[in-house]
């Protein structure tokens, strides 16, 4: 199937099904189409080659961010919840994906551990108030140099507080909110 088929299917199909369900966990609550073509164009700005992301749900986000990356290219992308893991992957193999994405099963907390060596570019996308207890553990996977990017930053920023309040007060950290989609907070790592 055609990638851009494939992506407007996948954005259609997360709509419906959010429309439909009532239960959060079944929601998608993909990104939007524009945050999808944002942050493709980051990561191929910023020659990205190892890319964690950390909420896969159904493998729409994963799917520009592996789309973006050279042939030696890894996204190492973690979800939670079961079912979303095996959609995620179904969606991922009919995008010929698979060999640029490495799926972690769990919460954030427990599996950080697997991502193997540092990573130039993070894309946070799950449960915003685990972010700031996360914090630390994703900076020191973060490259200097390297680009985090946090979803949600305006639609949801009251959840946010905690995690922005700790980015401003790290003196290696430069932020910058951007109005794509539902909000885009930029974080780019300095040197120590």
């Amino acid at each position: 199937m055609e990638l851009q088929k494939l992506m407007e299917d996948l954005e259609l199909l997360g709509i419906e099904n959010d429309q439909a369900q009532s239960d959060k966990s079944k929601k998608y609550l993909n990104i939007t189409r524009d945050t999808g073509q944002f942050l493709f164009v980051l990561v191929k700005a910023i020659h990205a080659s190892q890319i964690l992301e950390v909420g896969t749900s159904n493998g729409y986000s994963t799917i520009w961010l592996a789309s973006a990356l050279s042939d030696q290219g890894m996204v190492y992308t973690i979800e939670v919840n079961p079912e979303k893991v095996t959609q995620a992957s179904a969606n991922i193999g009919i995008a010929n994906l698979s060999s640029k994405v490495t799926q972690l099963v769990g919460n954030a907390s427990d599996v950080l551990a697997d991502v193997p060596g540092h990573v130039d570019f993070i894309f946070l996308d799950a449960d915003r108030k685990e972010y700031v207890t996360l914090a630390e553990q994703l900076f020191n996977l973060l490259k200097p140099g390297g680009l985090l990017v946090c979803d949600n930053a305006t639609s949801h920023r009251d959840e946010l507080e905690e995690f922005i309040y700790w980015l401003n007060h790290q003196s290696n950290l430069s932020t910058s909110l951007v109005p794509v989609g539902k909000g885009e907070l930029l974080v780019y790592k300095g040197e120590q």
